[in-house]
């Protein structure tokens, strides 16, 4: 992982317990470069409700504008699960939907939220 394009952020508890985690991603190619992609934000179930989440997105805009010198952030997120909401509440807005683009069963598809955050 070249560092001006790839990140990979951990949310260590003092016991050294894995809390979370998340990849911060920056295309180099000129028309994007001034934006950069949180994937695969995920936190442990033991952990979530305590501020994990927001500590790892809060360190991502961080180390986005600072050490990558990224300007915006963008992120999907799976609709019906309240996420929407988490990051609304930090900041971020919701830019577009791809309706039905996510098949979490048969029978059972959800949309895949495009959410944004100017740094």
């Amino acid at each position: 992982m070249h560092p001006a394009r790839c990140r990979l952020l951990a949310a260590v508890r003092v016991d050294g317990a894995l809390a979370g985690w998340l990849v911060l991603r920056r295309d180099p190619h000129p028309l994007v470069a001034h934006c950069a992609v949180v994937n695969h934000v995920q936190t442990h179930p033991r952990f979530r409700g305590r501020g994990t989440g927001s500590a790892l997105m809060t360190a991502a805009a961080a180390v986005a504008r600072g050490a990558m010198g990224v300007e915006r952030l963008h992120l999907s997120v799976r609709s019906g699960c309240g996420l929407e909401a988490f990051y609304r509440r930090l900041g971020w807005q919701e830019v577009g939907r791809w309706p039905g683009a996510l098949r979490v069963a048969p029978g059972d598809d959800r949309d895949d939220v495009l959410m944004s955050l100017a740094l």
